[in-house]
Order: structure tokens, then C-alpha cells, then sequence
């Protein structure tokens, strides 16, 4: 009986979970093309050198990604590997091939931490720079020509016709998209993107009192017995 139930339930996992339900599961689709870009830039601009790691979505503040070498432990081994993040939040402003320029742009500090030397967290040095140029990603603190090439947050613009935009191109001729944005993006505070959140002033008429709350509060004074009236 045990070998029948555990088989049924077997059968049914896997019908669920088949390669064709898998296609419409977002979470699939948008860490697949995560792997996908992954794989294709470090053979084509790093000689599949570079170890795999996790790649996640962080909205972390003024940044576009970052990477943490060692974040992950595997829970039944030794296992360490590193973290990619990317900022969904800036997905709706970007183009695909600047989002795919901060992906190699922490593939760079992958390559470092693996096959050069890295200076203290989060601080881009001479080595990791003049890989960045051979990339053909420009390092510059402010995004554009005539920034510092090195320092602890050290940002980047492409060089047109450069192996990083070569390489882009190839993916992009291919069909690659990344499909998902965070609908909150930097310039938008979470409270404007949904329904309004702001407070609103509510005085009782007897007793003049006051007090704050939500919009659509239906208060009573307990002294007065009469309803508060919104200001």
C-alpha cells in the first residue's frame, strides 16, 4: 500500500511539473535567463573561467547589483559560493543590454576574487579596472567619461563596438529578453506606486480633540459620543 501511494504521488509531481508547466512559471523563466547570460558572457568574455554562484533580485538603494564573494553555504556541506545581485528596481529604466553591463560588471569582481586580488569588500582597484577595460566596460564613478576609474563605488558606461557590446549583440540577436520589472522603480516611493497611504487629521466637533489615521476611519469621541470629522 505504502509503494502505491508513494508511486501515485510520484506520477502526480511529475505531471505537474513537467517541462511545458514549467514555461509558465515566472520564477523559471526569469532565473533561467539570469543562468542563460551567465553562462554566454562567461565563455565569451571570460574563457569559462569564472565558478557559478547565485544570482538573485536585491532592491538594494542606489545601486543597480552588487556582488558578496562567500554568501552562501550549502546547508548538508563545505559547499561556499558566491552572490550576484541585480536591482529590479531599475529594470523599467534600463535597457537589456545596460542590465546585462551590471551583470558582467559583478562577473569582473567574480573573475577577481578567483583568479586575482581583490582589495577590501566592495572597493574597485586597479586590477579589477583594467579588467573592466579589456571587457570593454569603462569604469567611472559617475557613470560616464572622466570618472575615477577605481574607489568604493565605482559605476561604468559601454564602449561601443567593445567585447562586452559584441558579445551583448550575439545574445540579443538570439532573442534574449528579460521579461520582468519591478513595477516601484527608484524615482517612485512604494506609497505612490499603490494606493495612497497618506494620514489624514480628524477632530471631534464637541470637545475639539484631535487625531491622525488611514483615510476612510469611522472614530467616535467617548466623550462627546459623536463621530470624529476628518480635517
Amino acid at each position: 500500500m505504502l509503494t502505491i501511494i508513494c508511486k501515485t504521488a510520484f506520477v502526480s509531481y511529475e505531471t505537474i511539473h513537467s517541462p511545458d508547466k514549467l514555461q509558465d512559471d515566472p520564477t523559471t523563466r526569469v532565473f533561467t535567463a539570469m543562468v542563460d547570460a551567465y553562462a554566454h558572457f562567461d565563455k565569451a568574455l571570460f574563457g569559462a573561467t569564472l565558478p557559478k554562484c547565485v544570482i538573485t533580485w536585491q532592491r538594494k538603494s542606489k545601486s543597480h547589483g552588487y556582488f558578496a564573494s562567500h554568501r552562501f553555504k550549502a546547508r548538508n556541506s563545505d559547499t561556499v559560493v558566491d552572490e550576484i545581485a541585480l536591482n529590479p528596481a531599475y529594470f523599467s529604466e534600463r535597457t537589456t543590454k545596460e542590465i546585462l553591463s551590471t551583470l558582467v560588471h559583478e562577473q569582473a569582481h567574480v573573475w577577481q576574487q578567483h583568479h586575482g586580488k581583490p582589495s577590501r569588500t566592495g572597493y574597485h582597484n586597479v586590477e579589477w579596472s583594467e579588467k573592466m577595460e579589456r571587457l570593454g566596460l569603462i569604469p567611472s564613478s559617475t557613470g560616464r567619461p572622466g570618472g575615477k576609474r577605481t574607489g568604493q563605488r565605482v559605476s561604468h558606461y559601454i564602449a561601443i563596438g567593445g567585447p562586452f557590446d559584441r558579445a551583448c549583440d550575439d545574445l540579443l540577436s538570439q532573442g534574449y529578453n528579460i521579461e520582468f520589472a519591478d513595477r516601484v522603480t527608484p524615482t517612485e516611493s512604494p506609497k505612490r506606486a499603490g494606493a495612497s497611504r497618506k494620514k489624514l487629521a480628524y477632530s471631534c466637533k464637541g470637545c475639539r480633540a484631535n487625531t491622525w489615521g488611514k483615510p476612510g476611519l469611522n472614530i467616535f469621541c467617548g466623550d462627546c459620543q459623536i463621530a470624529f470629522v476628518a480635517a
